[in-house]
C-alpha cells in the first residue's frame, strides 16, 4: 500500500469566468490550467461556479434529516431492482473493485437531475430509471437544483478541455447529451471505538468510471451531530498522483480544495477518450482517527451516453493507446459491467448483453 504523505500538491484553480471570457489570454490561462490539472492529477479546483451556500446547506440539512429516520422507513426507498441507481443505497452495499470485499462505509441517495433519453430509458431501464423521492419537497427541489448547476459547471469544463486538446468545443458535450447523469447524496458513517484502527475506510481507493465528477464540498459532524471542523489531518480525500521514475506507484497526497472552490475529477471515460492525456485519478476517502464523526457530501457524475463507443478519439489514437484501451465498448455496456463489479448490480445482469437468441432457439427446439 502506498503511504500517505503530508504533501499538498499544487493543483491548479480554474476560474469559470476565464473559461467563458472573450479575453484570449484569460481563456488560454484557464485551458492550460485544466490541461495540467487533469493531466498530472486528474483533478482541478473550480471557482466562480455560482452554487450558492444557502441552497447547498438546505440540501444537506434535508438529507441529514432523511438519514436519521429509522432503517425500516428508509428501506422503502431502497431499490435493488434498479441496482440502487435511484433512491436510497443502504450501508455496506457498494464496494470498490479492488477493495477485497470491503464495502464503503456510507449510505447514499441517487437522483437524475437532467432529462433522460427515451430510447436509452427503454434499453437500459435501471440506469435510466425515473427518480423516486421521500416525502420531502425541499430535499427534492434542492438536490435537483444543485445537481443541475453542477452539470452546467461540468459542461463548461468539458468545453474548455476540448478547446485545449484541439477538438471542436462541443466534442465532449455531444457525447454526453442525454446520458445517464446522476447526482448522489452521501453520508459517511461514524466509526465506533472498536472499529478504529481496523482498516475501515469511508471510501476505498478507486477511480470513477464516468466521464467527469463534480464535488461541491461537504460538512463534518461531531459525535453530537453538530457541524464541526475537520477532526484531524488524516481524514478526507487523498489522491494517487501519476507515476514517475521517482515514485513508480505514484504518491498518495491530500486533496483539499481552497475556500469557495468545488472539485472536478476525471473519470475513466474521459481518460479512455483522450488516450490517457487526461488521467482518472485513484482516490480514497479516509475516516477520522476519532470515533463518532460523520461527513455529509455530494457528487454529480457526468456520463457518456449509453450508445457512444468508448475508445480513444481520432487525434489520440496511436498504436500504444489502442493497445491500452482495447477493445472498444459501448458506454452502456461499460457502465453495466462496472455496476456488477462494485456490487450494485447482480452478476446475472451481464446475461442482458447481446441479442438473446439462445432462448428463442431453445424454445423452438423444445417444440419440435
Amino acid at each position: 500500500m502506498t503511504a500517505l504523505t503530508d504533501l499538498t500538491p499544487d493543483i491548479p484553480v480554474v476560474d469559470l469566468a476565464d473559461l467563458s471570457s472573450h479575453d484570449a489570454a484569460a481563456n488560454a490561462r484557464a485551458t492550460d490550467s485544466l490541461a495540467r490539472a487533469f493531466g498530472e492529477y486528474g483533478l482541478v479546483y473550480v471557482r466562480s461556479h455560482g452554487i450558492h451556500g444557502p441552497t447547498l446547506e438546505a440540501y444537506y440539512d434535508r438529507f441529514l434529516a432523511f438519514t436519521n429516520r429509522p432503517d425500516a422507513d428508509k428501506r422503502r426507498y431502497g431499490r435493488p431492482d434498479i441496482w440502487y441507481q435511484r433512491g436510497w443505497t443502504p450501508p455496506n452495499t457498494e464496494k470498490a473493485v479492488i477493495a477485497g470485499g470491503q464495502p464503503d462505509f456510507k449510505e447514499c441517495w441517487f437522483a437524475a437531475p437532467e432529462p433522460l433519453d427515451p430510447l436509452a430509458k427503454q434499453q437500459y431501464p435501471q440506469v435510466y430509471a425515473d427518480n423516486i423521492w421521500p416525502d420531502d419537497q425541499v430535499f427534492q427541489a434542492t438536490m435537483l437544483s444543485v445537481g443541475h448547476q453542477l452539470h452546467q459547471v461540468g459542461l463548461a469544463l468539458l468545453r474548455g478541455c476540448a478547446t485545449q486538446l484541439g477538438l471542436p468545443p462541443y466534442s465532449f458535450e455531444e457525447l454526453v447529451h442525454g446520458g445517464p447523469h446522476v447526482t448522489r447524496a452521501l453520508k459517511y458513517l461514524p466509526l465506533s471505538r472498536d472499529q478504529l484502527g481496523t482498516g475501515i475506510l469511508w471510501g476505498e481507493e478507486h477511480t470513477d468510471f464516468n466521464l467527469l465528477t463534480l464535488l461541491p464540498g461537504g460538512r463534518f459532524l461531531d459525535p453530537e451531530g453538530k457541524r464541526c471542523a475537520r477532526p484531524d489531518e488524516q481524514s478526507g480525500l487523498y489522491l494517487r498522483t501519476r507515476p514517475t521514475p521517482q515514485h513508480p506507484k505514484g504518491q498518495m497526497v491530500r486533496g483539499l480544495a481552497p475556500e469557495g472552490c468545488l472539485v472536478a475529477q476525471v473519470g475513466q471515460q474521459l481518460e479512455i477518450l483522450t488516450g490517457g492525456r487526461m488521467l482518472a485519478t485513484p482516490h480514497v476517502i479516509r475516516a477520522p482517527l476519532t470515533a463518532g464523526y460523520t461527513r455529509m457530501a455530494m457528487a454529480h457524475f457526468i456520463h457518456v451516453h449509453a450508445h457512444q463507443v468508448l475508445q480513444p478519439l481520432g487525434p489520440f489514437r496511436t498504436k500504444e493507446t489502442i493497445a491500452a484501451y482495447s477493445p472498444p465498448v459501448l458506454a452502456g455496456t461499460y457502465g453495466l459491467k462496472t455496476l456488477v463489479d462494485i456490487g450494485l448490480a447482480p452478476k446475472d445482469a451481464l446475461d442482458q448483453l447481446g441479442y438473446r437468441h439462445y432462448d428463442r432457439l431453445e424454445d423452438a427446439r423444445s417444440d419440435g
